[in-house]
C-alpha cells in the first residue's frame, strides 16, 4: 500500500543561517519569511542546530536584569538567560537540531514533532544536509486528498491479501475522508483487522464499520453460529 512520508509534503529548500550570523539579521529573515525558525548550517550544508524566535525573546526577557545566579532558578531559566547575551546564531541555536529525511513516513514526521515539542523540522539527504522544511501545517496535506482517490486506494490496495477479505462483497463510501464499510466477511475475527488497515491509508478521517461477518468466531460467539451479524 502506498504511503506518503515527507517528501510528498515538506517545502523544497529553506532559509537558513550560519553560525555566525549576527542576532538581527536572523530576526530580518523570520520576518522576511514569516516563519518561526531557521536551521544553522556548516559550510557544507550540513544542519548543526536550529535558531526559533524562542532562543531572541530572552533579549527582551532578560534585558538590562541582574547576571546574579538565583538559588532556586531552573536550568531552563538559566539557559535563556544565557542566550539573553548572545550576538551570533552559533550562541542561540539549540543542537544537535531534530531533523528528518525525505523518505521518513508522516507518521512518524507527527510522532518526534510531538515529542521534541516543536512545529518545524529540517529535512535533510543521507549526508544531513540540508534540503527543506516540514511543518504541523504541512503534514495536514494528506488530508486534502480527494474522496475518490482515497476509495480507488482502498479498493485497490487496502484489503488485498486480506484472509476472509473479499474486494467484491465489501462496498466502501468515503465522505469527506470518514470512510463507511458495508458488506460481508467471512468470520468477524477479520473485522479489527480490515477496519485497521483502512484507517492506514493517507488522508482517512475516521473509519466506520457496517460490516456483516458469516461467522462469529469471537470470544463470545453463540455455539454452532452460522447467520450474519453486523460489527
Amino acid at each position: 500500500m502506498s504511503r506518503w512520508n515527507v517528501a510528498d509534503v515538506m517545502t523544497i529548500g529553506a532559509v537558513s543561517v550560519q553560525a555566525d550570523t549576527p542576532f538581527k539579521e536572523i530576526v530580518d529573515l523570520l520576518e522576511a519569511h514569516e516563519v518561526n525558525a531557521v536551521p544553522v548550517i556548516d559550510r557544507f550544508d550540513r544542519v548543526v542546530g536550529v535558531v526559533s524566535s524562542a532562543d531572541l525573546t530572552p533579549k527582551i526577557e532578560f534585558a538590562g536584569d541582574d547576571e546574579r545566579f538565583r538559588l532556586f532558578e531552573s536550568r531552563q531559566t538559566r539557559q535563556a538567560r544565557g542566550k539573553a547575551h548572545a550576538t551570533a546564531a552559533g550562541e542561540l541555536m539549540n543542537a544537535p537540531a531534530v531533523t528528518v529525511m525525505s523518505t521518513t513516513s508522516l507518521a512518524a514526521a507527527a510522532r518526534i514533532m510531538d515529542s521534541a515539542q516543536l512545529k518545524r523540522l529540517p529535512v535533510v539527504d543521507a549526508l544531513g544536509r540540508l534540503i527543506g522544511m516540514v511543518t504541523r501545517r504541512d503534514l495536514l496535506k494528506v488530508f486534502l486528498r480527494s474522496d475518490a482517490e482515497i476509495r480507488r486506494e482502498i479498493l485497490a490496495e487496502a484489503v488485498d491479501g486480506l484472509v476472509g477479505v473479499d474486494a467484491a462483497s465489501l462496498r466502501v463510501e468515503v465522505d469527506d475522508g470518514v470512510v463507511t464499510l458495508l458488506g460481508e466477511v467471512e468470520s468477524a475475527s477479520v473485522v479489527p483487522s480490515l477496519v485497521r488497515q483502512v484507517e492506514r491509508v493517507d488522508g482517512v478521517v475516521d473509519v466506520v464499520s457496517h460490516l456483516s461477518a458469516v461467522v462469529d468466531d469471537t470470544d463470545d460467539a453463540q455455539p454452532g453460529f452460522r447467520s450474519p451479524v453486523m460489527f
